[in-house]
């Protein structure tokens, strides 16, 4: 059912884009505006007529402002049901206004406690009251009054008016008080959350009760396989940061469930060298890897780690890509099947090419690559929710210890370097075998840390001599280090820890090997 919107209670605290929608509220159609404090003199100073909420409610702002829209006057002009006419003869009888919108957005909570060094008491000030109140009576009636919560909603708003003589229609309402209760719903979770975390002192980031919120970015065609059913969720508010989520796609066609796994591990992969870099991952696991001063090279390097397993993998790169760099990866010669590839940006001219190359290899641009993944990691289980704070900032190469008698040359050290990060984003039992700083083998997801040795081995064939190996977490045996001497390795990095350690020592040294201990794990299941 079609209802006018002839009387509209504004209150908000962003007031974008509330000037242009308040004005065509008036001019247009007629509506009668009542506003609170600051709103209602934003709307005076600008000319149009504008009610104070007080003049409604015939009674003063008083407690410095948290009081003023809590009142009879105001909630049973909300909460009449229209089509009730003991209800309408309430209001007749009280001389009380029907309000047929609200538009509320509220105090700024989130934002507030983001801030560092926030107190307590600017935190609660900023909970919100009576613009909650006014958005749920208005969402819970919403057969007869519209709620907007959303400047993005003006237009929205507006639009249906336009088209209606000023109303706005039953399944408009409802729309509008979806968002309003999801709105509702995520500032009172972010509230729990933060009192939660003042009575978890022990163990602040990870309280005894949290909240996340996601939003729908997209279906998908379907999950890890045709007979599952996918969509993908984005955090909400949006992160600031670059990522996956918040990714710009330019070009090729829509992105699968698989392609977002594995942008996002190639993308936390890439983010850890600072120096021009490219990571082709497939299956989730980095199958290549390497660092160089041009961009071209090093997407040279990495695919050349295992072009085999990098047909029709995702492209990562931590630099914006260059004409130079955009050839390597379109060469004629080498006939690259590519699901994807996604980099902070790219030159038009190296976009262009990129385009015209496939039509439906996926593009994305990230912006720059800053800082690294935050908040906390979570893995869904039958009945519950793993949670644990992000595998990131936990290495110090200054603190890694030489345990055999032979120190790792410069050159070793910067192999063994590089194929540690690159190692902490493999599946263990992880084993990653660089020369320089390009991967040459990786071992992946096996049971056995010895096989995932073999298997990085047997990647690499003759590119294992002179290399160096990175494992994620200690060697159990000193068969790791025998296999690896066998191959041609001259270096290890590991965490240590075992009760084997001497005996891994010991063969190190009995193979001129040298080896490093980081004291760091990087399991990643």
């Amino acid at each position: 059912m079609l209802r006018p919107i002839r009387r509209a209670l504004l209150s908000v605290s962003d007031k974008t884009g509330l000037m242009d929608f308040a004005r065509e509220l008036v001019t247009k159609y007629g509506v009668e505006l009542i506003a609170t404090g600051g709103t209602r003199k934003l709307l005076a100073d600008a000319g149009l007529p504008v009610k104070d909420v007080s003049e409604i409610t015939k009674f003063p702002e008083m407690l410095d402002g948290r009081v003023k829209s809590l009142h009879p006057a105001i909630f049973a002009g909300l909460l009449a049901k229209r089509d009730k006419p003991d209800h309408m003869q309430t209001l007749a009888d009280h001389a009380l206004p029907e309000i047929d919108l609200v538009v509320c957005n509220l105090y700024p909570f989130e934002q507030t406690v983001a801030k560092p060094g926030v107190t307590e008491a600017e935190a609660i000030e900023n909970i919100d009251i009576g613009g909650p109140c006014m958005v749920r009576a208005a969402a819970k009636n919403f057969e007869s009054v519209a709620v907007i919560v959303d400047s993005e909603d003006y237009g929205y708003a507006l639009g249906i008016m336009s088209a209606n003589n000023g109303s706005l229609g039953r399944e408009h309402r409802q729309t509008l008080a979806a968002s309003a209760f999801r709105e509702i719903a995520r500032y009172d979770r972010a509230i729990a959350t933060y009192f939660n975390r003042l009575t978890s002192l022990e163990n602040p980031e990870l309280p005894g009760y949290f909240a996340a919120e996601m939003t729908k970015k997209q279906d998908l065609r379907y999950g890890e396989n045709p007979h599952q059913k996918a969509a993908f969720y984005g955090e909400h508010p949006a992160p600031t940061r670059p990522c996956v989520a918040t990714a710009e796609q330019l070009h090729g066609k829509e992105l699968s469930y698989n392609n977002i796994l594995d942008l996002d591990g190639a993308l936390n992969c890439v983010r850890e060298f600072a120096g021009p870099a490219c990571v082709v991952v497939k299956h989730n696991n980095p199958c290549g890897a390497a660092v160089s001063a041009k961009l071209a090279d090093a997407f040279n390097a990495a695919w050349d780690g295992d072009p085999l397993s990098a047909f029709g993998g995702i492209i990562a790169l931590n630099k914006v890509v260059d004409a130079d760099t955009a050839s390597a990866i379109m060469d004629p010669k080498a006939k690259r099947f590519v699901e994807c590839v996604v980099a902070p940006d790219y030159e038009p001219h190296a976009l262009d090419a990129l385009k015209k190359w496939k039509e439906n290899v996926r593009l994305l641009k990230t912006g720059e690559l800053t800082g690294f993944p935050q908040g906390l990691d979570y893995r869904r289980v039958d009945g519950g929710l793993l949670v644990q704070t992000r595998d990131v900032s936990a290495d110090n190469p200054d603190k890694w210890k030489c345990v055999s008698k032979r120190k790792p040359s410069e050159l070793e050290f910067a192999g063994l370097h590089f194929a540690w990060f690159v190692c902490k984003h493999v599946k263990s039992n992880a084993i990653v075998l660089a020369k320089d700083t390009h991967i040459v083998g990786v071992g992946a997801g096996q049971m056995s840390r010895v096989v995932s040795v073999e298997i990085a081995v047997k990647k690499a064939g003759e590119k294992s001599k002179g290399s160096v190996l990175a494992s994620d977490a200690f060697f159990p045996f000193p068969d790791n280090v025998h296999a690896a001497a066998a191959a041609g390795v001259t270096a290890i990095i590991q965490p240590g820890g075992s009760v084997k350690d001497p005996d891994s020592i010991a063969a190190c040294d009995e193979h001129g090997i040298a080896m490093l201990f980081t004291g760091v794990r990087h399991f990643r299941h």
